[in-house]
């Protein structure tokens, strides 16, 4: 597995969903490596913040988890790829890693390639996409439905499979009995101006004219938008391990989602991690609007949407003021998590795809006495759709 870091989640949300991958696949039995590039953006910024700390934390919080540094110069596929089965590059990797690995697997038939993009660049950015040679690859794993559609059109790779992110159900659990100290907490980072507007018209209004104690947590906040929160009474926390969001979120009486604009307005159908790891931590959650295109949750059920600012001001007043109908959201939402959405189902659709490729998935033993036999089924769907 070709990522860009395992041990840094600074601005790098593809960690969070990636340690839940491959300690579910430790799980299994399968001896997952990842390698990421030693001098990766992410954890220079990490390191350069905060120090080794957060390093020595993530190895008490996910002892059985470790990466690979790698320097691009030094990296050996030969060597490295000898005994594998299954390799799936990110497409946050620099793109002659990308296209050195699809010319590997072209001339080694030993294991099979797959592409994972959990961007929107395949829709902002195509010539980059298009510039990867993915033909060269066994197929791509796609974060939403539209994804998928444009790498068909495109002609990118024939074989394209939908992989939603999921939530680490190990890590992200209700940490019941903890006393309430806020009212409103934020996670997500700055977001490269492709939300300000939002954020200003869903959080720091409603939070503002409520006059709630509400916290944000991210990086790359620039100084207007330091300023921004400050005017409207809003606490800033920096930022915050991924693995220490249960713990914070439990402080709080909700939290809100407020999608990237791209996700909004091109790429429905596709939330983002966030909610995920919201629901599975079973606090109330509002959103800013964004379509549900593939079914994947039941708003008004597990979490409320807010059409516009004033719904948004209304939706959390009503939550703060009825306790127990924020209770009801989050035990839907939890319970639609452990149905359908975690690390562990998103694992069993990868054998599945696998399998799909022509070579048997070693544990499909262990899938029916596990009881994911069910699990294959939303893989079944993507086929058919993929060949309608």
């Amino acid at each position: 597995m070709f990522y860009h870091s395992l041990v840094s989640d600074w601005n790098n949300g593809n960690a969070h969903f990636l340690r839940g991958v491959v300690t579910e696949l430790l799980n299994l039995g399968h001896k997952p490596l990842v390698y990421e590039p030693a001098d990766g953006w992410s954890l220079e910024n990490l390191k350069r913040n905060y120090g080794s700390t957060p390093l020595s934390e993530f190895r008490r919080y996910y002892h059985r988890l470790r990466s690979f540094p790698y320097k691009s110069e030094e990296l050996d596929l030969d060597s490295i790829l000898e005994d594998v089965d299954l390799v799936i590059v990110h497409e946050w990797n620099e793109p002659a890693l990308i296209r050195r690995l699809g010319r590997h697997r072209l001339r080694s038939r030993r294991y099979k390639l797959l592409f994972h993009d959990t961007h929107h660049r395949a829709y902002s950015h195509p010539q980059e996409i298009g510039a990867f040679e993915l033909e060269n690859y066994d197929g791509v794993l796609a974060y939403g439905e539209t994804i998928q559609r444009i790498y068909l059109e495109h002609g990118w790779n024939r074989r394209v499979w939908t992989w939603h992110e999921a939530a680490d159900s190990n890590v992200f659990v209700p940490y019941n009995d903890v006393e309430k100290n806020g009212d409103v907490v934020w996670i997500g980072n700055w977001g490269d101006e492709e939300r300000t507007r939002e954020y200003i018209e869903f959080f720091l209004e409603p939070v503002r004219s409520l006059g709630l104690h509400a916290m944000a947590y991210g990086v790359r906040y620039p100084r207007e938008g330091l300023r921004m929160l400050k005017q409207a009474g809003i606490e800033y926390g920096g930022w915050v391990a991924n693995y220490k969001v249960p713990e914070v979120y439990s402080r709080y009486r909700l939290t809100l989602h407020i999608p990237r604009r791209p996700y909004v307005e091109a790429l429905p159908g596709i939330p983002t991690i966030r909610p995920f790891e919201a629901l599975a931590c079973g606090i109330p959650l509002i959103s800013s609007p964004w379509e549900d295109s593939e079914g994947l949750f039941s708003p008004g059920e597990d979490f409320l949407i807010a059409r516009n600012g004033r719904e948004m001001k209304e939706y959390v007043r009503l939550l703060l003021r009825r306790p127990e109908i924020g209770r009801r959201l989050s035990e839907n939402g939890r319970r639609k998590i452990l149905q359908r959405h975690t690390c562990a189902h998103r694992v069993q659709e990868l054998l599945a795809i696998y399998e799909e490729l022509g070579v048997p998935a070693c544990s499909s033993g262990k899938q029916e006495k596990n009881g994911y036999r069910q699990l294959l089924k939303p893989v079944s769907n993507i086929r058919r759709k993929r060949n309608s």
